[in-house]
């Protein structure tokens, strides 16, 4: 549970470093010296990753994991006219063999099936003629094996993809989120440019700088959180992490229209003061408040985005979890720019102000800040219902479980001494599926 908190922090950190003293050494030594720096600490990254290739573990290829989910929605067309069977007959039924993908290590994750997206289970339903023996055991899904992958799927593929699915609402949620961190992130450097920005008699602040005090804020954050806040809180609520997942990514989300709402404030104030007192303008101190609000939301929603797709996530898809994150990161930076885009051509016409004018001091950037509180608190609102809705991937109990692995009901005993295992309604026929005894 820390490994992410401190994989952030020293992410964090590191760009902490390059936005204050490389920037620093470019701006007032040498840029020649701000630039090599960086190259030689990639020159001694690059060393130590090749120093620990011994210790890495690597991971024999199995496929490709996203042909798997192609598989199960093409199996699921292809089936679109079957029924599917009662829910006591659909472990017999449906296609879930036990062992491991050839060649692959064994599954530590046997997902339970569900009726969540109950449309997909049709992809595992087994017509005659769709199930090999391979002969050997422990392989293919304990010596089974689909003839063809794209008519027939095993109920942990189609398990896996409904993972996917309950993730992605959750998902869009976060790319939201970062759509206010991003904007203030920009418009705090051009507020800066605006602002007193002196410390002491011999020291400026570069306004590039000034996004180091949202990852001070996180650098401080988590490590009080991992080793202070979550040992506290896991003994008030009994939960390993403290709070769960989508809790502490709700937090995050709650913090970000906050953090909005406080830079449209400040704003305010800067602009009043810019106007009545050009010579003497606010001390750019005042935006440390919104930068560290920003950090917090920050340390909750990213960190936990980053922890809940990679527990979330298929088991034999973790690998690509954690860039789902930075998806949404790229998502939000170009929603932000349309929402850029869009301000810009509604507002400034008859005779008022554009929110985001060229000269800040005669536009009205609070607007803009509300507006982006008014996005996040809409976003809070829908991440808690997808929250509500949310199952966590094989939680024991969960609604619409139907069976779990290793729980198998009573078949029925045909005449031929074989164990049926159910039939499937198609049309005007009836396919009868058996197994042998």
């Amino acid at each position: 549970n820390s490994f992410f908190n401190w994989y952030y922090t020293t992410n964090t950190a590191a760009v902490m470093v390059a936005l204050t003293f490389v920037v620093y050494l470019q701006d007032s030594v040498s840029w020649a010296l701000g630039m090599a720096v960086p190259a030689a600490l990639m020159l001694l990254a690059l060393v130590l990753f090749l120093l620990g290739t011994r210790l890495y573990v690597y991971v024999p290829p199995e496929g490709s994991a996203l042909a798997g989910v192609v598989q199960v929605f093409v199996a699921t067309y292809r089936k679109r006219s079957l029924t599917l069977p009662s829910p006591a007959e659909q472990e017999a039924t449906l296609f879930n063999p036990p062992g491991k993908p050839k060649g692959g290590a064994p599954r530590v994750d046997r997902l339970p099936l569900t009726q969540h997206f109950s449309f997909l289970n049709k992809a595992a339903i087994k017509l005659h003629g769709e199930v090999k023996y391979t002969g050997e055991e422990g392989q293919d899904g304990g010596g089974v094996a689909p003839v063809n992958p794209w008519r027939l799927c095993s109920v942990q593929q189609i398990e896996e993809v409904k993972c996917l699915l309950r993730i992605v609402p959750v998902w869009i949620a976060g790319i939201t989120c970062f759509v206010a961190l991003s904007q203030l992130w920009i418009f705090a450097v051009v507020q800066g440019f605006f602002m007193d920005r002196r410390l002491g008699p011999h020291f400026q602040v570069p306004p590039a700088s000034l996004g180091a005090i949202s990852l001070l804020a996180i650098v401080v954050f988590l490590p009080f959180y991992d080793r202070l806040l979550v040992p506290l809180l896991r003994r008030l609520t009994g939960h390993e992490s403290g709070i769960t997942l989508l809790q502490r990514m709700g937090v995050g989300n709650l913090i970000s229209p906050l953090s909005m709402v406080v830079a449209g404030l400040v704003e305010v104030r800067r602009r009043r003061r810019a106007v009545a007192e050009p010579m003497r303008p606010l001390h750019v101190a005042w935006l440390a408040p919104q930068l560290a609000l920003v950090g917090l939301a920050e340390a909750f929603n990213a960190v936990g985005q980053m922890e809940f797709y990679n527990h979330q996530f298929p088991e034999q898809m973790r690998s690509i979890a954690t860039s789902l994150f930075y998806c949404s990161i790229a998502g939000a930076n170009y929603l932000s720019s349309l929402v850029v885009t869009l301000v810009q051509r509604r507002t400034g016409k008859h005779g008022r102000p554009n929110w985001l004018d060229n000269n800040i001091n005669a536009g009205r950037l609070e607007y803009f800040y509300y507006l982006l509180a008014g996005m996040g608190a809409a976003n809070l609102l829908y991440f808690l219902l997808c929250a509500h809705f949310y199952r966590y991937k094989g939680s024991a109990g969960a609604e619409g479980e139907l069976w779990r692995p290793g729980q198998t009901p009573a078949p029925a005993q045909n005449g031929a001494g074989e164990q049926e295992l159910g039939s499937v309604q198609s049309g005007n026929h009836t396919v009868s599926h058996h197994r042998r005894g």
